[in-house]
């Protein structure tokens, strides 16, 4: 397992784009790309590991339409696995609460959320990216 990107919500992917450009220089960024099952787009941002990933509600029902509405901010940390369900089981017997159940994300490929339920942690929304093949 490795961490793959952080996710940071924001109102407007292309505006934030513009401000955070003028203070870093990215080596690439990504189209903006419609997560469906989500509700979401996304765009990656790479300046080294991990990613940057922004992250803006495509409709009003979105899951960050609130926390974007309020400004947004760092919302998860996604981690890469080989085996997603493999990966779930374990978080389950841990004491996780799944949130999201795998889906397709981007690039194709299956993610899910997990909540790690940690009482003095406060980065307990953690995103699940299987491995491509």
């Amino acid at each position: 397992m490795k961490l793959h990107h952080i996710g940071i919500v924001v109102p407007k992917i292309k505006e934030s784009i513009g401000e955070i450009t003028n203070y870093i220089k990215f080596e690439t960024t990504s189209t903006i790309m419609p997560v469906h099952s989500q509700k979401v787009n996304i765009c990656f941002l790479k300046i080294g590991e991990p990613f940057l990933e922004l992250i803006e509600p495509a409709e009003k029902d979105s899951p960050i339409y609130e926390f974007a509405k309020n400004g947004g901010g760092i919302h998860h940390l996604c981690f890469e696995t080989k085996d997603i369900h493999a990966q779930l089981a374990d978080m389950e017997k841990k004491g996780a609460i799944v949130l999201v159940r795998p889906v397709i994300g981007f690039d194709n490929r299956l993610i899910a959320f997990v909540d790690l339920n940690m009482k003095n942690t406060k980065c307990g929304l953690i995103e699940f990216l299987e491995s491509k093949n």
